[in-house]
């Protein structure tokens, strides 16, 4: 093989391992929109609560991991998920906004702790991310919120959003659930708004914040702590759409979408019993293939033989 189609090969072997594993797109999208609010905003996401969310979903990580393993008689660090913690602390850092940077660390701690904690049929109930914010809005109140409106309106960082996100879901297979989130949420909204006569902008800036397109994509869609089946998941995205949108026109509740995805979390293994399917696991990169052994032409191609008896064809040894 020439270098240039060593070259050519290149971008192609990338994708297919980037794509052998749905966490792999996720961080990578998670990281950008994490650059864009970083450079554009400023009044948003900053290293130093990155840091601290890190080192908070990290230390759990470790600690519930070496638990695990303890009790199994394994190595300690066998199986440590270092993606799931990554993934956790850019989408707490993303969304969450608080007075001080502690803050950051303990949601992380306290949703990826909670990950090994509370488990059913060996998945996790809550999502980290959005179980770490939803304790810290409750324990801390005012000192701690999500801002609906943090990315702006500009199409450009929810067109970038949208693609990367279509993009991870689709190895993950969990479209279907955010779209039905949305589809669901958009629905109730826009009939509210159709049946009060008020006008149809009201719906659809609430539809516009870069915060629900990070929930619905990233957050909502977390194959580890949604149903197995595409008619539980569908069922379980209308019903958090539901009372999302009831907390924001009865008490007008921060962080409703959040806070519906943690109160309806216990529809997971509900659904799972009632419409069961096959279990979700995250998929790993396949190993390289193993060189082929060396043969000479002989080895190859055997010679073939015609016997004067039978006629039957065998090969020389």
């Amino acid at each position: 093989m020439s270098r240039m189609d060593a070259a050519a090969r290149l971008p192609l072997g990338l994708y297919r391992r980037l794509s052998a594993d749905a966490r792999n797109w996720q961080i990578l999208a998670l990281g950008g929109l994490f650059t864009l609010s970083w450079l554009t905003s400023d009044f948003g996401v900053s290293l130093e609560s990155l840091a601290c969310a890190c080192a908070g979903a990290f230390a759990a990580q470790l600690i519930g991991t070496a638990l695990v393993n303890w009790r199994a008689g394994k190595p300690l660090m066998a199986g440590f998920e270092w993606k799931s913690a990554a993934i956790t602390a850019l989408g707490v850092t993303i969304l969450l906004r608080a007075s001080e940077p502690w803050i950051w660390a303990a949601a992380t701690f306290t949703g990826v702790g909670l990950k090994f904690l509370i488990r059913v049929n060996a998945k996790h109930v809550f999502n980290p991310g959005c179980i770490g914010i939803v304790a810290m809005m409750l324990i801390l109140g005012q000192d701690v919120w999500v801002s609906p409106g943090q990315w702006g309106q500009a199409p450009l960082v929810a067109g970038y959003a949208l693609a990367l996100a279509a993009l991870t879901l689709s190895s993950a297979k969990r479209l279907d659930i955010a779209l039905g989130f949305l589809g669901g949420f958009a629905a109730v909204l826009f009939a509210r708004a159709a049946w009060l006569g008020d006008p149809m902008a009201i719906p659809m800036h609430q539809m516009s914040s870069g915060a629900l397109l990070i929930f619905a994509f990233f957050m909502i869609t977390d194959p580890r702590s949604t149903p197995d089946s595409r008619a539980g998941r569908i069922l379980f995205a209308l019903a958090v759409a539901g009372l999302a949108a009831w907390f924001i026109i009865g008490p007008n509740q921060r962080g409703a979408p959040l806070m519906a995805l943690a109160a309806l979390a216990w529809l997971t293994p509900l659904l799972d019993r009632l419409v069961p399917a096959r279990k979700f696991e995250w998929r790993k990169a396949p190993a390289p293939p193993a060189p082929l052994p060396f043969r000479t032409p002989t080895e190859q191609a055997p010679a073939m033989t015609r016997t004067k008896t039978t006629g039957d064809k065998r090969r020389v040894a």
